[in-house]
């Protein structure tokens, strides 16, 4: 039996309190499940927005979408998860990642370190957030997100959720610029991700982050901006693209059951620029989570 869908958003740009808590409780409105704040320089400071969001609605979760590692010191961290999670009535749930953006890291004097460097500060990072928040007797849900093998065998070992991208880090960017990949290389991901969790007495939950969402019967006019940047992609090989929901209200749906009928991406994310567009979307799945003879988008999620 699939897990049921949840729906998330991730809101960025800070605002002032009254804006704020209306953004919030407009995505409460609206159906979604966990309200998410990225870490991210120049964006929303993740823990007193988050205490804020959990203050101006009643039923939707509050998460981290996710911490830069390399921003935190685990005791400190700690700390803030407790408090965090005490003032929202335990609604929290914590995303960790590696951190990818060098320039942020330049920016706040911190060292950015290799990849490997940086999954090492990860794993040191939530075993010692394991043995500080038992102590403290806090349990919260726990997310990780990554794509390379040992970042997938961290994930497969810690997290109650594993959360993907869809994309990769351009080479040589020290923006984070990313690039989604395609479905063959995102269904190869995933696999891997199942071999290293093969060995779990308890499936994690699976989270996906949609990079672009339109409800629309001209799928052309909508991609034509990232089209004329990626002239090498036809219009169906950006459809099939598992981060970009694209097309009318009955293909993207069969496109998110598909998905989960064949990866198992239950936990579905979006950006707050797509808060609106998506909206339709999380009613139709609620309304028919399971949908037979739905006709699908160009292209469809594979392995």
């Amino acid at each position: 039996m699939p897990r049921p869908f949840r729906f998330g958003v991730s809101l960025l740009t800070s605002a002032p309190a009254d804006e704020w808590r209306a953004k919030c409780r407009r995505a409460e409105e609206l159906g979604y499940d966990v309200i998410l704040v990225p870490d991210h320089l120049g964006m929303v400071a993740p823990f007193p927005a988050l205490v804020a969001a959990a203050e101006a609605t009643e039923r939707p979760r509050v998460g981290t979408f996710v911490l830069n590692a390399g921003f935190w010191n685990p005791a400190l961290l700690a700390r803030e998860v407790t408090t965090t999670n005490d003032l929202t009535g335990g609604r929290l749930e914590l995303g960790l990642g590696t951190g990818y953006v060098q320039a942020e890291h330049d920016m706040a004097g911190l060292p950015f370190g290799s990849p490997r460097e940086r999954v090492d500060h990860l794993r040191y990072t939530v075993q010692e957030l394991e043995r500080l928040l038992d102590a403290a007797e806090c349990r919260v849900p726990l997310l990780l997100g990554g794509n390379g093998d040992r970042m997938l065998r961290l994930t497969a070992g810690h997290a109650d959720i594993a959360a993907f991208t869809g994309a990769s880090l351009e080479p040589g960017s020290t923006t984070g610029r990313l690039t989604p990949v395609d479905a063959a290389e995102f269904g190869q991901r995933v696999a891997r991700y199942r071999e290293f969790a093969a060995g779990r007495t308890e499936p994690a939950e699976l989270n996906l982050l949609i990079q672009q969402v339109a409800v629309t019967d001209d799928p052309a006019s909508a991609l034509k901006p990232l089209l004329d940047r990626r002239p090498d992609l036809s219009l169906e090989q950006v459809i099939d693209l598992p981060v970009m929901l694209i097309g009318t209200l009955e293909q993207i749906t069969a496109k998110l059951r598909a998905l989960r009928d064949r990866h198992g991406f239950s936990y579905l994310t979006v950006l707050e620029p797509h808060l609106e567009a998506f909206a339709p979307v999380v009613a139709e799945l609620r309304r028919n989570p399971v949908a037979p003879n739905a006709r699908p988008l160009l292209g469809s999620p594979h392995e």
